[in-house]
């Protein structure tokens, strides 16, 4: 398919690429700039990591729900929980009771868990618990968590057996974790519900330190690394759900969210000129 100006292709915004605006304003200028879904960050992803909270039956969410509706943009997941030793799914009731009431699809979650067995059992559980409020969940691999690579997270899925069970592919996670977009052809397609795009300088940081800085804080807009991004493009199916995710360094955020939508959409362009891989 050749892209034309009349029909882009749908690409979403995570939270954590402007962090620092607010949900309203977030959706605000996802909108602005043509984003068609957003990510919330509405649960820590570490000890003292922002987040936004939005009650459900709140004021605040009234007034999500009603500019979601006058922007037409969508909730396509909420973000970040780790599944480590002391994880509960039963505590992220009001979490997910939220994303259901903001039409979110699915819920972003790693594995930290040294016992595989209590993780993959944790995973199922919260599977179960996320479909009843009509939720999937996605398992993300981090290279410096027990769920490192992105086979790694194709097992802990497989072995849960959910429905609603998937992974996410994020663009630099795969390649810090020793993974290529060759990879994604050995996986079972329907397990891949959504992809993450950044870019990368070359070669992989010497040390866990560097490689967690990298990815809070060192991410490249789509095009200006080696990442082999359109490459991973034509891996992913064409159902899979693409959101970009570079963190901001103190640009103003709608300046920055819109450089970020720029560049991937430039990727992406590339990658469905005719000939193109």
């Amino acid at each position: 398919m050749q892209l034309t100006s009349a029909s882009p292709p749908a690409l979403g915004i995570a939270h954590f690429t402007t962090i620092d605006a607010a949900p309203l304003d977030f959706v605000a200028l996802a909108a602005k700039i043509g984003y068609a879904t957003v990510g919330l960050r509405l649960h820590p992803a570490f000890p003292g990591a922002p987040f936004y909270e939005i009650r459900p039956g709140s004021a605040l969410m009234a007034s999500m729900r009603a500019l979601l509706a006058n922007t037409g943009l969508r909730v396509h997941d909420i973000e970040f929980v780790v599944i480590d030793g002391s994880f509960s799914p039963a505590g992220l009731a009001q979490v997910l009771e939220s994303a259901a009431e903001l039409g979110a699809k699915r819920l972003s979650v790693c594995g930290d868990d040294p016992e595989h067995g209590r993780l993959v059992a944790n995973f199922a559980a919260l599977c179960d618990l996320a479909a009843g409020f009509g939720l999937g969940v996605d398992l993300e691999n981090m290279p410096w968590r027990h769920v490192a690579s992105i086979q790694d997270a194709v097992r802990v899925v497989l072995e849960a057996e959910r429905a609603n069970g998937g992974v996410l592919v994020d663009a630099l996670h795969l390649a810090r974790g020793g993974g290529s977009p060759a990879d994604l052809r050995d996986m079972p397609r329907q397990l891949i519900r959504s992809a993450q795009l950044c870019d990368a300088a070359a070669g992989r940081p010497a040390s866990v330190e560097a490689i967690i800085q990298e990815a809070r804080g060192g991410r490249l807009l789509p095009g200006q690394g080696v990442l082999p991004l359109q490459t991973l493009l034509a891996e992913l199916p064409a159902d899979a759900v693409l959101s970009v995710e570079v963190p901001n360094h103190g640009a103003p955020a709608q300046e920055h969210a819109q450089a970020v939508f720029d560049a991937a959409m430039t990727v992406m362009a590339v990658r469905d000129l005719p000939g193109s891989a």
